[in-house]
């Protein structure tokens, strides 16, 4: 797991966020917001290309007229192009640390963080190129510092620096500079993107729209307060004295004031290998993945839509069974989050068929089986005026914590793997009441785990709660596990709800079902 002190601090600080916009929260959305950024700066950057004059003598004065002559126009398009792709590497270094953070860049996801560290480097080096086309001072600078960078690689051959030197530069920098970032960068991008989330199932790619409103509007907001501008036009022929620099693309040029451009590369090659290695520092033993049992597996595929993380497959039947279907796990995209089992019809704690629960897919280290057992032994250990059973994520607030004479709690590897009928089971078995205590609403460390079960308690995915079992003795509350005081008030409100409406109704037995 993560180290503590920036697991905690980080929690601490995404719960203001909570208070402040609710499942709104921008922290529980930076991929989308990343992308829907990214069509921000597509739409605003064709705008611009239509009045841009791609010359060494046309650049500088094309993007003054955009920037002046049309400000109402194409000067708000120019300015929310910058600001959107300042917003979209923002929410991409946030949405790095926070995987980091929250220890969600190991085992299965690997991919995901390996995928993404050159997305970085893309973006980057597209906002770069960008920078160039505007051909002021500031272009100039970085133009030139880039040309000292390549000439420290031995991949180019001459020197690139000398392509600045006052009467050497053409046009033609301008065409390969313009297909570079209208064409070649983004096609390049879109692939590294389409990578990136290629191991995870159900992407979503639009924010909620309230928080794409809002985004779009302090955006706007931003650029009528304080526009773009260019600096003087670019002088090969002097140094420019007075830069403002955007530090989210442009941070590592004035470090060549100081250090040699091999420095500069080392200083970036390293932390860039630092932050491709960080999924295997240190070593981490991977959890068992699921199990297929295809005498208990009828092929219904559930499992194989509700995989976060793309590791269920469905092929044809192989066990001569009457099935059209059956699902295969591979244990190398596998989580081990066990949601696959509490989409699993068979995963039924009421089947009384054999002497060991079985059920199609289940996960070795807790097999439902175990599940049924630590259920039954949490009820009989009940006490008091009302019995509550609490299934929790062991990657949220600890359960076990709130362990009471009246009241259980029981970790499971994530609260999608809770079957709905095992709450059915605890209740009919003699608990007053379920609660199910999973992760931060809108922010399941396994994804959807939070989703599918509020799904499956409406109706909404199978496999459903029956209609029978009172909404009344069961509540969902998340939490992370520095959420205590959020979960015991809650717990402190169900009791209390539970108590006014009946007290002990434990009925001690349970029937077949």
């Amino acid at each position: 797991m993560q180290s503590a002190p920036i697991k905690r601090t980080y929690l601490a600080l995404e719960n203001w966020f909570n208070y402040s916009f609710g499942s709104w929260n921008p922290l529980y959305h930076l991929g989308t917001l990343t992308i829907f950024f990214f069509w921000i700066v597509l739409v605003t950057g064709i705008y611009l290309f239509i009045f841009f004059h791609g010359s060494l003598d046309g650049a500088y004065a094309s993007v003054e007229r955009i920037t002046h002559e049309q400000w109402y126009a194409a000067g708000i398009m120019r300015s929310l192009h910058r600001y959107a792709s300042d917003a979209a590497i923002g929410c991409i270094l946030l949405h790095m640390f926070r995987e980091f953070a929250l220890d969600r860049h190991h085992g299965a996801r690997w991919y995901s963080w390996f995928t993404g560290v050159p997305l970085l480097w893309m973006v980057v080096t597209l906002g770069i190129t960008g920078y160039w086309l505007v051909w002021d001072q500031l272009a100039q600078y970085i133009a030139i510092g880039s040309a000292h960078l390549m000439d420290a690689l031995p991949i180019f051959f001459g020197s690139m620096t000398g392509n600045f030197l006052e009467g050497a530069l053409s046009d033609r920098f301008f065409i390969l500079i313009e297909f570079l970032h209208l064409l070649g960068q983004p096609m390049l991008l879109v692939f590294a993107l389409w990578l990136h989330v290629r191991r995870l199932s159900n992407v979503n790619i639009h924010p909620p729209r309230g928080l794409a409103i809002g985004s779009l509007a302090a955006l706007l907001a931003l650029s009528l307060a304080k526009p773009a501008v260019s600096h003087g036009p670019a002088d090969l022929s002097t140094v420019p004295q007075i830069l403002n620099l955007d530090w989210f693309y442009l941070n590592i040029y004035p470090l060549l004031d100081y250090w040699s451009a091999g420095q500069v590369w080392m200083l970036a090659f390293g932390v860039t290998f630092l932050l491709l290695v960080l999924p295997w520092v240190p070593p981490r033993k991977k959890g068992a993945a699921a199990v297929v049992d295809l005498s208990h597996c009828d092929g219904c595929k559930q499992c194989f839509d509700d995989c976060p993380f793309d590791a269920i497959s469905v092929q044809a039947r192989t066990d001569g069974a009457p099935h059209e279907h059956e699902v295969v796990v591979d244990p190398v995209l596998c989580a081990s989050c066990g949601i696959c089992v509490g989409s699993c019809h068979y995963s039924n704690p009421f089947r009384k068929a054999e002497t060991e629960l079985k059920t199609g897919i289940d996960m070795p280290q807790l097999p439902a089986e175990e599940m049924r057992a630590r259920t039954d032994a949490a009820i009989a250990e009940l006490g008091g005026e009302v019995g509550i059973v609490i299934f929790g994520c062991e990657h949220g607030f600890d359960v076990t914590l709130l362990n009471s004479e009246d009241t259980r709690g029981i970790k499971l590897l994530c609260s999608g793997m809770l079957p709905p009928s095992f709450i059915d089971y605890a209740l009919r078995k003699g608990a007053d009441g379920v609660m199910i205590a999973g992760c931060r609403h809108a922010d399941c460390y396994f994804r959807f785990g939070n989703r599918w079960m509020e799904q499956r308690l409406e109706g909404a995915r199978n496999p459903i709660l029956r209609k029978r079992v009172d909404r009344g003795r069961i509540v969902i509350q998340g939490g992370a596990e520095t959420d205590r005081r959020v979960v015991e008030s809650a717990l402190a409100r169900f009791r209390q709800q539970l108590s006014e409406n009946g007290g002990k109704r434990r009925e001690g037995k349970i029937a077949d079902a």
